[in-house]
């Protein structure tokens, strides 16, 4: 069903994107990953390709979400060299924690413009091609999206951004036939903002995890539509 549908992913390079590139390359899905390292990009896409198991590609590409131009680029490199583009996760994002009184304004900006404008410029820069495969649009955003807390002020301000935009959008292209999602994950074992993965984190949720729900939504018959999911670990350690 999956197989030599084409995907980009913003951010594909490690954590939650790279687990969602993973489990679509295992389903046939061809990849395009993005950093703003070529280097990296490169590398990633390289270990994507040593894996892959059903013929589906990856390729990495150098590209900034806060950079219209650079996502428009990246989109052309994706139709350039697949044909088509199926699939745009939305996955590119930051953290900075700080109480109102200490965050910065680079920091706050930051936040701002990968989370939120960066997700704005990801689909604003995809949509022709996703009306042409009557594709799908992933964001991810998080429970942050719903949930605010202390130190959380610029991030609680970007992810509950990008759950209202997704679901505006969403609104505006399901006259296109293309569906619209957000995937909102609580704990996940990455490297977000300096975490180190270890086993202790076994109680999280996996990248992999999110990967595996991306595929359940595109293997989703068409005329249902998960618009917005939470998903949190299933049990929490006891404080």
């Amino acid at each position: 069903m999956l197989q030599n549908k084409v995907a980009l992913i913003t951010g594909g390079t490690k954590g939650i994107g790279y687990g969602i590139a993973k489990c679509l390359i295992d389903q046939g899905v061809h990849v395009a990953i993005t950093s703003r390292s070529s280097a990296r990009s490169h590398e990633i896409a390289g270990k994507l390709n040593a894996s892959s198991k059903a013929g589906a590609k990856a390729i990495g590409l150098k590209a900034d979400v806060t950079d219209f131009k650079s996502q428009q680029d990246a989109v052309k490199d994706v139709v350039s060299q697949f044909g088509q583009l199926d699939v745009v996760i939305a996955n590119a994002g930051v953290g900075h924690f700080a109480s109102i009184e200490d965050i910065t304004l680079q920091q706050w900006q930051d936040t701002i413009d990968t989370n939120l404008t960066g997700a704005f410029y990801t689909i604003k820069a995809s949509v022709d091609a996703l009306k042409n495969s009557q594709g799908y649009y992933i964001s991810i955003s998080s429970l942050a999206g719903t949930n605010f807390f202390a130190n959380g002020s610029a991030y609680n301000a970007s992810k509950f951004g990008v759950t209202g935009f997704t679901q505006a959008v969403m609104l505006d292209l399901r006259k296109y036939g293309i569906k619209v999602s957000t995937i909102m994950p609580g704990s996940v074992s990455t490297h977000f903002n300096g975490n180190e993965p270890d086993a202790s984190d076994a109680w999280k949720i996996q990248s992999e995890d999110i990967g595996e729900l991306v595929v359940d939504l595109l293997k989703m018959n068409p005329r249902t539509l998960p618009s917005k999911i939470e998903v949190r670990p299933t049990t929490p350690p006891s404080k």
